[in-house]
């Protein structure tokens, strides 16, 4: 086996330009479109909604988890 390859390294070009000139930076604004579709409260409501139900199980579990566990340290330092 041989060495391996390095990697070509990147070629710089200096245009003469200084970090603070912003000269380069412009152009349109980031914002909507006139003619695009807004989510409507119903929508809003709907994804609300799925994300509670999927994190229902999982949230059962941990509580279920730190209740145990409390329940067990609470024994423990109970008796001693």
């Amino acid at each position: 086996m041989g060495k391996p390859q390095k990697a070509p390294k990147p070629k710089y070009v200096d245009d003469g330009r200084t970090l603070a000139d912003m000269s380069g930076v412009g152009g349109p604004k980031f914002h909507r479109a006139k003619n695009a579709p807004r989510s409507t409260g119903k929508e809003k409501w709907d994804t609300y909604w799925a994300a509670v139900r999927m994190m229902f199980v999982p949230m059962l579990c941990v509580i279920t988890g730190i209740l145990i566990i409390y329940m067990i340290l609470y024994a423990v330092f109970m008796f001693l």
